[in-house]
């Protein structure tokens, strides 16, 4: 199979917009360059030249698309993967030796999202080091590989559930959470976030790493899960974007613990009121 690329140029006054918009038509997180042209795939050409007409005539946006080098995704995903340390924690992939000390977790992400190379990914997973007490329950919004999940149950969770609308990605994280002797404290379910979190708890730990404008207009099932006084994790959004997601937190009725930043990318651990 040959993906293609589209290449969306919009003002920065509606790159957020288009993002939320690209997001929502193809169920696939976006790529923002540094000269701010948004990128996302397509399986097929007439996939590709689709989308391009469709953000053009909702967004009146410059889009293009062009075919991408064919890539063997079941070995060029290693590429660059190393183990990363998070207080006691550290992640380690499958083919290198794990170190010796703290809590390990041995993850191959593969094709799903969620290695610990990440900005967004080791701010979450700085946080929920952090703030994880022995015994918490756990939702993973979002949970690709199952890093923040995995990550969960190893630090002490009595039960970590993520929640993916990729059902491919969940089976990688199931074989993940297997890997890490997790699995009779972790499971992995395939639908809306918005829907299934308020059924799931209530929860003493969330956390959501993904855009700013999904984890707003998931706010209000966050907070349904969440027991009163329980911690909420955000990832997933850039700095410039931290003054306007404070905003919408405090509107919601959360209050602000701690905040990191890594390699440009904010997250928040939080407290439900």
């Amino acid at each position: 199979m040959t993906w293609w690329a589209v290449d969306v140029e919009t003002t920065p006054e509606r790159r957020e917009a288009v993002g939320a918009w690209l997001v929502a038509r193809t169920g696939q997180a976006i790529e923002e360059r540094d000269d701010g042209t948004l990128v996302t795939f397509a399986t097929d050409e007439k996939a590709a030249e689709e989308l391009v007409a469709a953000v053009s005539m909702a967004h009146h946006a410059h889009a293009t698309c062009r075919p991408l080098a064919p890539v063997d995704w079941s070995v060029r995903w290693r590429d660059g993967i190393a183990p990363r340390r998070f207080g006691r924690l550290t992640v380690t992939p499958s083919w290198i030796p794990a170190p010796t000390d703290g809590i390990q977790v041995v993850l191959d992400p593969e094709s799903a999202f969620g290695s610990g190379e990440h900005g967004s990914t080791r701010a979450a997973l700085t946080l929920l080091e952090r703030h994880l007490h022995p015994g918490d329950r756990v939702l993973d919004l979002g949970s690709g590989s199952g890093i923040l999940a995995i990550a969960a149950a190893s630090l002490g969770a009595s039960r970590a559930t993520g929640i993916e609308v990729d059902d491919d990605a969940n089976d990688i994280a199931r074989a993940n959470a297997e890997r890490n002797d997790v699995g009779r404290v972790v499971e992995f379910l395939t639908g809306d976030a918005a829907d299934l979190a308020p059924l799931l708890g209530p929860a003493d730990l969330l956390v959501s790493n993904i855009l700013r404008t999904v984890n707003a207009l998931l706010l209000p099932a966050i907070a349904a899960a969440l027991r009163p006084g329980g911690l909420a994790i955000f990832s997933g959004m850039e700095e410039p974007e931290a003054p306007l997601f404070r905003a919408e937190l405090a509107a919601a009725g959360f209050t602000a613990v701690e905040e990191v930043t890594d390699a440009g990318w904010w997250g928040i651990a939080t407290r439900r009121g």
